[in-house]
């Protein structure tokens, strides 16, 4: 078996990995974002519940979650398919991070805005949606590129909840074929070109979207 062929034997988990990582990533964003949004315009008690839950996620391990989620869950009378699982485990651990960086984002968008628009008769949610969000989203693009890649790191852990993706069929080849070394080089090359892929659609959607006249 050449390492061409190696590859292509590999190709037929891709799907799965980068399926995981767009899902997980999804959520982690819906997730992040809704921390964010509640945090901001909140009463002192939810940011309070809110801090709380950013600062657990954020130390839980992703692979503990996740066996918690898919293992401990049934014993409860609650399956949940596996694509789920990753999605409640490192989804929402990665939406812990995400709401840090939309924070942190937030208080880079102008307050003279923020004072006009109220100045204007703008209800606090409208100058959220409005004038808030569509900067914060430009300001959080390079943490937002750096959170993706994580999830893209731990998304082999979906091999251990069945889903077969480059980890399990690299896994399975090399069992077989004893041929370890290249079959693991095959899968660094592999998730190197799906990052690549996942940093240049995000790239080209800020330049896309990037605010006149703002550099960075």
């Amino acid at each position: 078996m050449s390492f061409l062929q190696i590859l292509l034997q590999l190709a037929g988990g891709v799907g799965y990995t980068i399926m995981v990582t767009v899902a997980c990533s999804l959520t982690g964003v819906v997730v992040g974002l809704g921390v964010a949004m509640l945090s901001r315009i909140g009463p002192p008690w939810l940011r309070g519940l809110l801090g709380a839950f950013t600062f657990i996620f954020r130390a839980v391990p992703v692979l503990v979650l996740l066996f918690i989620v898919f293992f401990g869950l049934p014993n409860a009378g609650l399956r949940v398919p596996p694509l789920v699982a990753m999605m409640l485990s490192l989804g929402v651990i990665a939406g812990a991070y995400l709401a840090e960086v939309f924070r942190g984002a937030f208080d880079s968008v102008d307050a003279s805005e923020v004072l006009a628009a109220e100045a204007m008769g703008l209800s606090r949610f409208q100058i959220l949606r409005l004038i808030e969000i569509p900067q914060m989203l430009r300001f959080a693009v390079p943490g937002m590129i750096n959170e993706f890649t994580t999830v893209l790191k731990y998304s082999p852990f979906a091999y251990t909840v069945g889903i077969p993706d480059v980890m399990k069929e690299a896994m399975s080849l090399s069992a077989t074929t004893l041929r370890g070394v290249e079959i693991y080089l095959a899968v660094g090359i592999i998730y190197f070109l799906i990052y690549k892929l996942l940093v240049t659609g995000v790239w080209a959607l800020e330049k896309r979207t990037r605010i006149p006249g703002l550099t960075g």
